[in-house]
């Protein structure tokens, strides 16, 4: 009767047939390594097997040959096609055109039992594959119950989160592997990732901010703001920077409100408290909590912006801090045309707004946030006035040297122009040129309002009022 044990994931196999006068892993004249996988064979180098990393069932068979120096081949109970897409990968950094026969979850399962997931990843959702002027909608992630996404949080290789009333739904890299978790929120509005598996999240009607292990599914940590009036604080907004993270808090009795900033390598520990307003009769300005947090490397401030309908229209500020001294460094006060969203990006050194009146997009360059806080439009600037409120519900975001700004249900994205000879401005500084590009297809155009954009690996998200599912774009080329 055989044995019924288990066969290890690699053992050596019988030599091979070469006459006994040469051995496979002598490494003293070869560096060719051949490797039996469900018995098939496969010569490769050790070069290639340690491009796979020293923690790895690949390092490993390189290892466990060199030591045995012996005829002995290394046997892999696996599927040999499977393998050597793998070793392709390992090869050329790419998986080969046959890895499209092959279900990418079949691939993601191989390419972690043999340690090169890693591999994998940067080959298929790298963010320097990401190609904004050839985006289309390639699929769509549904979500589970009747609740539209209030929030997305997304990673740099691509996985996903997405708030849905009470619960969290992720989707790894490859968007093939879906996992839901249930939280204390009624609803969630501020959702940040902070790795792959842990997210920071808030709302705006429950008190605190909760820092949640979606693998685990459960929170490792609650962290309050205790204001003047000792009463709860809610989450209007969540930022980060490489090391810290950035919070605001408004009071559950909305007199007070604060941005509160915490180091993320030291268990959340508080570093400094920014713009602690305490609200005394009609300041409308000190009331105003700052809903949007947006960290600028390049100038090392932390830009955090909010804004208030009244009986006069809209208005807000847009506040720019000195995370170090905890100073304000300088203030935009909106009074006409206030922004409906607002981004930063430090790729193209510049502030971007849609305008709520008018619905057009508007930029500050960072050399004018100090010294000149006008804005320049990139479309009619004859709408500032526009009663109609054309920007209500826009979104606008950046990412890489693009900024993509939603419109209802449409996309367009905003580039620079490199131009030759450079035009002045009125103020004798060089005059940059915007152009816009309407993203999608025809059939794409025209849906629901967009309430969220978001951007991981060559991907962007993008979900839609009244819809139970996210939205993934990809350039048709990468699909």
């Amino acid at each position: 009767m055989q044995s019924s044990n288990i066969m290890p994931p690699f053992s050596q196999s019988k030599p091979l047939s070469n006459g006994g006068s040469k051995n496979p892993h002598d490494f003293s004249k070869t560096n060719v390594v051949t490797i039996d996988v469900g018995g098939k064979l496969f010569q490769t180098t050790v070069q290639t097997l340690t491009l796979a990393g020293s923690n790895t069932l690949f390092s490993s068979l390189f290892n466990s040959s060199e030591q045995n120096n012996s005829a002995s081949i290394p046997f892999i109970d696996r599927d040999p096609e499977l393998f050597s897409i793998l070793l392709s990968l390992l090869r050329t950094g790419n998986l080969p055109s046959k890895a499209k026969s092959f279900e990418i979850q079949d691939i993601v399962f191989e390419a972690k039992f043999y340690g090169v997931e890693d591999l994998l990843v940067q080959s298929q959702s790298n963010p320097s594959q990401f190609e904004p002027f050839d985006l289309e909608k390639s699929m769509i992630l549904p979500l589970s119950g009747r609740d539209s996404p209030s929030a997305i949080a997304t990673t740099p290789y691509g996985s996903v989160h997405v708030s849905h009333g009470s619960k969290i739904t992720s989707f790894d890299w490859s968007l093939q592997r879906k996992s839901t978790t249930l939280t204390q929120f009624t609803a969630i509005d501020s959702l940040l990732a902070l790795s792959s598996n842990v997210v920071a999240a808030g709302a705006t009607d429950f008190s605190g901010l909760q820092i949640i292990d979606l693998e685990l599914g459960h929170v490792r940590q609650t962290i309050n703001w205790e204001n003047v009036t000792k009463s709860g604080s809610t989450v209007q907004a969540i930022g980060a920077s490489p090391e810290l993270l950035f919070t605001s808090f408004e009071s559950s009795r909305r007199n007070s409100n604060s941005v509160l900033v915490y180091d993320l390598n030291d268990s959340f520990k508080v570093v400094s408290e920014l713009g602690h307003n305490e609200i005394f009769g009609a300041d409308l300005d000190s009331a105003i909590p700052s809903t949007k947090l947006n960290w600028i490397p390049s100038l090392k401030l932390l830009m955090a912006s909010g804004s208030h309908s009244g009986p006069s229209g809209v208005s807000g500020n847009i506040k720019f801090w000195d995370i170090r001294s905890g100073n304000l460094v300088t203030e935009i006060k909106e009074k006409v045309n206030c922004f409906s969203d607002i981004t930063v990006s430090d790729t193209l050194s510049a502030v971007f707004k849609i305008g709520t009146n008018s619905g057009e997009v508007s930029y500050i360059d960072f050399r004018n946030i100090l010294s000149d806080n006008s804005w320049n439009c990139l479309g009619d600037s004859r709408k500032v006035m526009n009663v109609k409120k054309e920007g209500f519900g826009c979104k606008i975001e950046s990412h890489g040297n693009q900024v993509f700004c939603s419109k209802e249900g449409e996309l367009d994205l905003w580039s620079e122009v490199l131009m030759g000879s450079c035009k002045k401005g009125k103020k004798g500084e060089e005059e940059r040129v915007f152009k816009k590009n309407v993203l999608g297809r025809s059939k794409d155009l025209g849906q629901n309002r967009i309430t969220n954009l978001g951007f991981g690996g060559n991907k962007m998200f993008v979900t839609r009022k009244d819809q139970q599912f996210v939205e993934v774009w990809q350039s048709s080329v990468r699909r």
